[in-house]
């Protein structure tokens, strides 16, 4: 089994996985762009836009967070398959956020209902491999999280599940609205340093 554990090694692996992060980030930026530039061609929805804030927030706290990679001493090929399909996630679920085209619905808020159960799926399976990214990073690192990180992601998967389930609006809207506020706390609170 072939390893690697050279520092362009590691760079390369980081350029690639920007590529992807930057196609997310490329799509979620042009459909906001979209909104703004063309308001009423697709009626807003601030559930929808909360949602694309938050995958705002967690692809650039994921690519903060991956810094961490450079501490792994070895990188086997199937650790790099799995980054770049963690990678994958986030432009999927940008993709859902925004699609190609509007025309088969009354606005976003049609649109996102339709589509809940794709977008929250995928959060919640993101969330899963989330963890999986985190021990790859080592035990040390995964101690350091404490309890909140596991027990966060826990809870975020059976959130998503319910969201997936539910065409609730005071759920979607609830449950969007803390997310942002748990959010920027959590970066704040356990990732603002670049050292941990």
């Amino acid at each position: 089994m072939e390893t690697v554990a050279s520092p362009e090694v590691f760079l390369h692996i980081k350029v690639v996985m920007g590529m992807v992060i930057s196609l997310s980030l490329a799509r979620l930026l042009t459909g906001i762009a979209g909104i703004i530039q063309r308001p009423g061609k697709a009626k807003p929805y601030a559930v929808h836009l909360g949602w694309a804030a938050s995958m705002f927030l967690f692809i650039i706290h994921i690519w903060w967070w991956e810094y961490r990679l450079q501490a792994v001493p070895v990188l086997h090929f199937g650790v790099y398959l799995f980054l770049i399909c963690f990678c994958g996630l986030f432009f999927m679920l940008c993709a859902l956020l925004f699609p190609a085209s509007l025309d088969e619905y009354g606005g976003y808020e049609e649109y996102f209902y339709s589509r809940r159960k794709w977008f929250f799926g995928t959060l919640a399976i993101t969330y899963a491999v989330d963890i999986v990214d985190t021990a790859i990073k080592g035990a040390d690192h995964i101690q350091s999280l404490g309890w909140e990180f596991p027990a966060r992601n826990v809870v975020y998967i059976v959130l998503c599940c319910i969201a997936a389930w539910t065409g609730s609006r005071r759920f979607h809207t609830t449950f969007v609205w803390l997310n942002l506020i748990y959010q920027i706390s959590f970066i704040f609170r356990i990732y603002d340093v670049l050292g941990l």
